[in-house]
């Protein structure tokens, strides 16, 4: 089985820290997790340099990440303008996020549903008219989906409509997001069911998880049990969200990458490398913490990515293990 861990520490993590991170120490992130084997990086966000200081050039990073080979550049884009810019810098893909709590939005993004829902109807224009050899992947993604800070618990109703409207809309997929920490395993397998109840299997195959209230990683695996296959994972743990208070830290891109070697799931990432990719982003931001059990307590002895896939060849997991959302 392989999963895609998808690496936004570069947006989510350094939105959310007053440190700005240099250019230089930006780029040798990049290459060194795609040295890695890190496929997909988030590596900014179109928004105004007012808002988000620390994102400001993200289109001078796009421009670097696309020169390096197999990599997949994602971007984060909160309106018509930020596609724009993203789409003229060549990003690979898009993602609009939808607060499905309707106050969160207003103070995220300014917007009502009904505007979320034209503007990505105007995104997804733009993006068909792009020819189809550079067109990006079009992402709707459903913030607060397990509860917000602000509002509480969000009624399924909502979350559905919301999701089959972006769909509508002219989405490619739908991604879910803990932004707030709120989810729990079955949380996260009774929002899974829902949203494929309305937008289909192929639809929905990524999750972005925090690990506000320590259960990131069992999230993570209440995900991979209902056949998720995309998980967003910030280096060190870095990020948050700074319009919903309280909600800070990602998953430990380290540890869940090595939580699914272990279980014999391929990544394609060298854990070795990857926990040496820590060195570059703590001499670049002195003070700030970086989290993570992997880079603390070692890779185990013997333990190789290869034995771990070898493993999984010579002793396929039981159909039972993997990908049952049933309970």
């Amino acid at each position: 089985m392989d999963i895609l861990i998808s690496e936004v520490g570069p947006r989510d993590g350094l939105q959310s820290i007053q440190s700005i991170m240099p250019m230089a120490a930006k780029k040798a992130w990049i290459a060194a997790e795609a040295a890695a084997g890190v496929t997909e990086i988030e590596v900014g966000s179109f928004v105004p340099a007012k808002l988000l200081p620390q994102l400001a050039d993200t289109a001078e990073l796009v421009a670097y990440a696309k020169t390096i080979p197999g990599l997949t550049v994602a971007v984060l884009v909160p309106n018509l303008k930020g596609a724009a810019a993203a789409i003229a810098a060549r990003a690979d893909k898009l993602t609009l996020p939808l607060s499905v709590s309707e106050t969160h939005s207003l103070a995220n993004l300014r917007r009502t549903h009904t505007q979320m829902i034209a503007e990505a109807a105007e995104i997804a224009a733009m993006v068909r008219a792009v020819p189809a050899a550079q067109r990006p992947k079009f992402e709707g993604s459903l913030s607060t989906v397990f509860g917000c800070t602000i509002e509480g618990a969000i009624p399924d109703g909502q979350v559905a409509r919301l999701a089959e409207a972006l769909m509508a809309a002219g989405c490619d997929e739908i991604g879910l997001s803990d932004t707030t920490g709120y989810a729990d395993p079955l949380a996260v397998k009774r929002v899974i069911r829902l949203v494929r109840g309305v937008v289909g299997n192929e639809a929905l195959t990524g999750i972005h998880l925090h690990n506000t209230r320590g259960l990131g990683l069992a999230n993570a695996l209440a995900g991979l049990d209902c056949g998720m296959t995309t998980f967003d994972a910030s280096l060190g743990g870095l990020g948050g969200c700074p319009f919903a208070p309280g909600a800070s830290g990602n998953i430990v891109t380290e540890d869940l990458a090595f939580m699914l070697s272990a279980m014999g799931l391929r990544t394609g990432i060298d854990l070795a490398k990857l926990v040496a990719v820590r060195t570059i982003v703590a001499a670049a931001l002195p003070g700030e913490h970086l989290y993570g059990f992997l880079s603390e307590a070692g890779i185990p002895l013997d333990f190789a990515n290869s034995t771990r896939a070898d493993s999984l060849e010579k002793h396929p997991a039981d159909e039972n293990d993997v990908g049952s959302c049933e309970h």
